[in-house]
C-alpha cells in the first residue's frame, strides 16, 4: 500500500470533522439571530424574517451549484496537478456568481413581489418581512461569490479555511445583529443588514486568503467556449437536482399543513431532527466529494473511499435515528413544551430510521457524484426520487389524510435516491464510461 493510500482514512476523517464544525456554526448563529428578534416587544419581526427566509432559501439553495460544481471540478484539477485549471475554475465560476448576483439586484423588486404574493401572512408580518428582504438582498453578490470560494477551498482540501470563513461570517452576523437589533432597535431591517454585511466581510477575508493564488489572467483561456459549456451543463444539472430536492421538502411541509396545525408542528420538529443529523452526515459527504474529485482517475482509491465514507455516514445516520427514537420526549422537549405536539410526535419517530438510514447513503453518494462532476446522474436520480418515489404516495397520503403515508413517501424518496445513485457506482469505476453521464 502506498503512502497516499494509507493516508486516505485519516485524511477523510480530518476533512469530515472540520466540515462538521463548519456546518454546526450555521444553526447556532441562526438560533442566536432568532433569539434577538424573539425578545423584541413586537413578535411580527420574528415572523416576518421567518417568512422572508423562505424566499432566500429558494433563491440561494437554487444557486448552490456554484459551490457544488466548483468543488468537484477543482478537486479533479488538483488530482491532475493542473494548477492553471484550478485557477481558471475559480475565475469562471466567480464570473457566473457575479453575473447572477447582479441580475438578482436588478430584478429584486419583481422577486419580492412574486415571493410575498405566494406566501401567506398578515399585512404587518409581510411588511416586516419585506423590510428584512430589502436589506438582505444587497448581500446577494457576496453570498454567491462566497459559494464559489467555499467550493474552491473544499476542492483543494482546505476545509480549515472554510471553517475560518464560516466563523468570520457567523460571529460578524451575531455581533452586528446585537448592535443593529438589540442596541439600535432596527428590528427586521437590522437583521437583514447584519447578514448582508457579514457576507461581505466573509468575502473580503476569503479574497485576502487567495490574494497570492492568481497571477496574470489569460482572458482568451478564461472565456474558452468548451470549458464554459462544460460548466454551464454541470450547473444546469445541479440546478435541476437542487430544485427537485427543495420542492420535495416544501411539498412535504405544505401537505403536512393540510392535516392540521398539530401535525404540521410535529412534522416540522421531526424534520428539524433530520436537518440537525444532516449537518453531521454532510460533513462526511463533503469530505467524500473532495476526495472523489481528487482521486477521480484512481479506481482503487475510489473503492476505498466509498467503503470508508459508507461506514461513517451510515453509522452516524443510524445512531442519530436510534437516539431520537429512544429518547423522543427528552430530545424534542428541547424544541417545544407543548404536550400535544410531543404526543403527536411519538408514533412517528420510527420513520427517522429509514429516512436517516437511506438518507445517509443518498448524502454519501450525492457527495461522491458531485466530486466526479457527474451532473446527469444526479439530475436523473433526483427527478426519479421526487416524481416516482415521493409524489404518488404523498398525494395518496393527502387523500387518505394519513400522516404515516406522508412519512412513507419521504422514506421512499430517500430510498429511490440511494438506489438510483447506487446502481451507477460501478460505471464510475470503469474509467471512460463515466464520461457518458457528463454529456
Amino acid at each position: 500500500m502506498s503512502q497516499d493510500e494509507s493516508n486516505l482514512a485519516p485524511r477523510f476523517l480530518q476533512l469530515a470533522i472540520v466540515n462538521i464544525l463548519s456546518n454546526l456554526l450555521v444553526p447556532i448563529a441562526g438560533l442566536l439571530d432568532m433569539a434577538f428578534l424573539g425578545h423584541l416587544s413586537d413578535i411580527r419581526h420574528l415572523a416576518g424574517v421567518a417568512l422572508a427566509t423562505v424566499i432566500f432559501n429558494y433563491l440561494y439553495w437554487s444557486f448552490g451549484f456554484l459551490r457544488m460544481g466548483t468543488t468537484g471540478m477543482t478537486a479533479q484539477a488538483i488530482g491532475r496537478n493542473d494548477q492553471a485549471a484550478v485557477r481558471m475554475i475559480a475565475l469562471r465560476n466567480g464570473m457566473i456568481a457575479i453575473a447572477i448576483g447582479v441580475l438578482i439586484l436588478i430584478f429584486q423588486t419583481p422577486i419580492q413581489a412574486i415571493g410575498f404574493a405566494i406566501l401567506s401572512a398578515t399585512p404587518e408580518v409581510k411588511a416586516s418581512g419585506q423590510e428584512f428582504y430589502r436589506a438582505l438582498i444587497w448581500g446577494a453578490p457576496a453570498t454567491l461569490l462566497n459559494f464559489v470560494l467555499i467550493g474552491w477551498f473544499l476542492g483543494r482540501s482546505q476545509s480549515g479555511k472554510v471553517l475560518l470563513l464560516s466563523a468570520v461570517s457567523n460571529v460578524a452576523n451575531v455581533s452586528l445583529d446585537y448592535l443593529f437589533v438589540v442596541k439600535w432597535g432596527w428590528a427586521s431591517i437590522g437583521a437583514g443588514a447584519s447578514t448582508a454585511l457579514a457576507q461581505y466581510l466573509m468575502l473580503i477575508v476569503g479574497l485576502f486568503m487567495v490574494r497570492d493564488g492568481f497571477g496574470n489572467v489569460d482572458v482568451v483561456q478564461l472565456c474558452d467556449r468548451t470549458e464554459l459549456k462544460a460548466i454551464f451543463a454541470l450547473n444546469r444539472d445541479l440546478l435541476i437536482r437542487t430544485l427537485a430536492l427543495i420542492s420535495t421538502f416544501a411539498v412535504f411541509t405544505n401537505l403536512s399543513s393540510t392535516l392540521g396545525t398539530t401535525v404540521l408542528a410535529a412534522n416540522t420538529l421531526l424534520l428539524q431532527a433530520v436537518t440537525f443529523s444532516a449537518y453531521f452526515i454532510d460533513g462526511f459527504a463533503f469530505a467524500t466529494e473532495t476526495l472523489a474529485g481528487t482521486y477521480y482517475e484512481s479506481r482503487s482509491q475510489l473503492v476505498r473511499l466509498l467503503k470508508i465514507a459508507g461506514i461513517y455516514c451510515i453509522s452516524v445516520g443510524i445512531i442519530f435515528a436510534i437516539g431520537f427514537i429512544t429518547f423522543p420526549t427528552f430530545l424534542f422537549r428541547l424544541l417545544t413544551n407543548h404536550q400535544t405536539i410531543l404526543i403527536e410526535i411519538q408514533p412517528f419517530t420510527g420513520w427517522l430510521l429509514p429516512i436517516l438510514g437511506f438518507g445517509a447513503i443518498a448524502y454519501l453518494l450525492d457527495g461522491y457524484f458531485l466530486g466526479l462532476t457527474a451532473g446527469k446522474i444526479l439530475r436523473i436520480s433526483s427527478l426519479w426520487a421526487t416524481f416516482v418515489g415521493f409524489l404518488p404516495i404523498a398525494i395518496l397520503a393527502t387523500f387518505l389524510r394519513s400522516t404515516s403515508l406522508l412519512w412513507l413517501a419521504l422514506s421512499i424518496f430517500m430510498l429511490v435516491r440511494a438506489i438510483t445513485l447506487g446502481i451507477q457506482v460501478p460505471s464510475t469505476l470503469k474509467g471512460k464510461a463515466l464520461e457518458e453521464f457528463k454529456q
